[in-house]
């Protein structure tokens, strides 16, 4: 199985982080093909940020997604999804997603741990779409830019733990999120000093991957999702302008 692992933002240390869990997760004989956005922002954190991602991840899909069996958007705020699904024949998976389909077997109250107060509103919009705001009892948001770097982790762990604890003794969360895919690989670090399970979205994302590629789902042959119509365009990258216009 050929997996690609697309990252809109600019940051090559986050593709290189989700990269590195991906393949500690992936089964054998999958292979983590990471790539990286061509233009935007290094961290995605405000609406503006979020909508040149956008074209920034179909521009990825249009380049590197044939020859690839399934899709992982490693994106906190599942950057494209619904138009990567649309785009492709093949699966495509949003981390964030993953993740909260992943708590809610877990779990009954959901708890979220991000970073930055300003992207709380598009974390609670991004879960009241898919139908799951319901199950989320509570959210933190940690003052933090540790995690978008290398370097010393210790205070941001102390932090992220802290917060997750809260989110289980005051609002009676069950499972908790560790939100953005800076958080891959983090859960296996921190999970000893919280008491109820920790998940983050690249894993689980990775895992279901591999699960809707071995279901072999068909491609909608109606509805929304349904393939892409044949339409000219101008103005995008030749991969996109193959991608969208009329065939011969």
């Amino acid at each position: 199985m050929r997996l690609l692992l697309l990252n809109a933002n600019t940051s090559d240390f986050v593709t290189q982080r989700v990269a590195s869990t991906a393949r500690a997760v992936a089964a054998p004989g999958t292979e983590i093909l990471p790539v990286t956005g061509n233009f935007g922002a290094r961290v995605i954190a405000t609406r503006t940020e979020l909508a040149i991602a956008n074209h920034a991840c179909v521009d990825l899909l249009a380049e590197h997604a044939e020859g690839c069996d399934a899709v992982v958007i490693a994106v906190s705020y599942d950057v494209a999804l619904l138009a990567a699904r649309e785009m492709l024949e093949i699966p495509v998976v949003g981390i964030t997603e993953a993740a909260l389909l992943s708590a809610s077997m877990l779990g009954t109250r959901i708890g979220i741990v991000m970073f930055g107060p300003r992207v709380l509103p598009l974390y609670q919009e991004l879960a009241a779409s898919y139908g799951l705001g319901a199950r989320i009892a509570g959210w933190r948001a940690v003052d933090n830019d540790a995690p978008y770097a290398a370097g010393d982790q210790s205070e941001v762990d102390r932090l992220t733990v802290a917060a997750a604890n809260d989110l289980v003794a005051r609002d009676g969360c069950e499972v908790v999120v560790l939100a953005g895919a800076v958080m891959a690989g983090v859960p296996a670090r921190l999970q000893a000093q919280v008491p109820v399970p920790l998940v983050e979205g690249v894993s689980c994302g990775v895992l279901q991957a591999e699960l809707l590629h071995r279901l072999k789902p068909m491609k909608a042959k109606t509805g929304s999702l349904a393939a892409l119509p044949a339409r000219e365009s101008v103005g995008l990258s030749d991969a996109l302008v193959k991608r969208l216009s009329p065939s011969d």
